[in-house]
């Protein structure tokens, strides 16, 4: 198992993507807009990041699989492989959850503390491991597969001595569309038929609900403590003892939190260009947990291309 060690591809991103950073109170707001075609060289770019992100969870869901990772023994009819052979929407889900580490990593957010990624979690993504595991035994069990519980993406501030000032913890969402509808259910909840009315309305279940009442000390970090303990011991030794102190259950030492909301996905005909999803100029007025907030916006022209450019590409070149 490997840690993650592949920096953000800078130069790949400041090509491809224009920012819009605003920051008012405990609130950041990032736009970004894609700037140039998604094309080969740009996939290229992104591929290592994406190999290093995923690198632990498929060694590990490999070894569960029963599946040598080694060049030497690959068969001539092709395989299931992690994250490769998972189904298109999750692609675009794990898409997401990569792209909030390489944005949180390379761009300034509120507060301006500087995020580490020592490991993904997509190693405890339970249904994608059972549904590979299924698949390599019977190549007519494709399904969809559910969702990873918990926070979608975690990252630490580590001091000089490498012990834990702070996390950041968020959700990270990928929609084909981003048209006004769609981004209200995502932060407001699905659209129900209200009995006494008989009026749709959102069931208040979305992402601002998820994340105001969100613990302090997400279920995430306990994971992400354990894989340092098992990968790195020595070299996250101050961390893992930090967060030991975070999360005991009685008299926890606090942590200081930001939250980040990463919206994802296809541009539409009617938002303008350096035109929000989500209002920039004051906190929301959903927004009620005590911590920093950053929302960054993700807006993209060919990302099912580039989606399926990268992942069809990885540890392929």
């Amino acid at each position: 198992m490997t840690l993650h060690n592949c920096a953000p591809p800078a130069a790949a991103l400041a090509r491809w993507l224009t920012d819009y950073p605003s920051d008012v109170d405990n609130y950041g707001h990032l736009l970004l807009e894609q700037d140039c075609d998604c094309d080969d060289e740009l996939i290229a770019d992104l591929v290592a990041y994406f190999q290093s992100a995923h690198a632990d969870a498929r060694a590990f869901f490999h070894e569960q699989m029963g599946i040598e990772l080694h060049p030497d023994a690959d068969a001539p009819e092709a395989h299931v492989t992690y994250p490769t052979c998972l189904p298109s929407i999750t692609r675009r889900g794990l898409f997401g959850e990569v792209m909030a580490g390489m944005l949180t990593e390379h761009y300034e957010y509120i507060g301006k503390h500087t995020w580490t990624i020592p490991i993904f979690l997509f190693r405890f993504h339970e249904d994608a491991e059972a549904y590979l595991f299924a698949l390599a035994r019977d190549e007519e069990r494709k399904r969809e597969v559910y969702g990873r519980r918990g926070s979608d993406f975690l990252a630490l501030a580590l001091d000089d001595a490498g012990d834990v000032e702070r996390v950041i913890a968020g959700e990270a969402k990928w929609r084909k569309k981003l048209q006004p509808s769609v981004v209200a259910d995502l932060m407001h909840g699905a659209k129900k038929r209200n009995p006494v009315t008989n009026e749709l309305e959102h069931d208040g279940k979305g992402i601002w609900y998820q994340v105001n009442r969100d613990i302090p000390a997400p279920h995430g970090l306990r994971q992400l403590q354990r894989l340092l303990r098992e990968v790195d011991p020595d070299g996250y030794s101050a961390a893992i003892a930090k967060l030991d102190r975070v999360l005991v259950v009685k008299n926890p030492e606090p942590l200081p939190r930001t939250n980040l909301i990463l919206l994802s996905g296809g541009d539409v005909p009617s938002r303008q260009a350096r035109d929000p999803l989500i209002p920039w100029e004051d906190v929301p007025e959903e927004y009620t947990a005590p911590h920093d907030l950053q929302v960054v916006e993700l807006i993209l022209k060919d990302g099912d291309d580039l989606i399926d450019g990268i992942y069809d590409a990885l540890w392929a070149i």
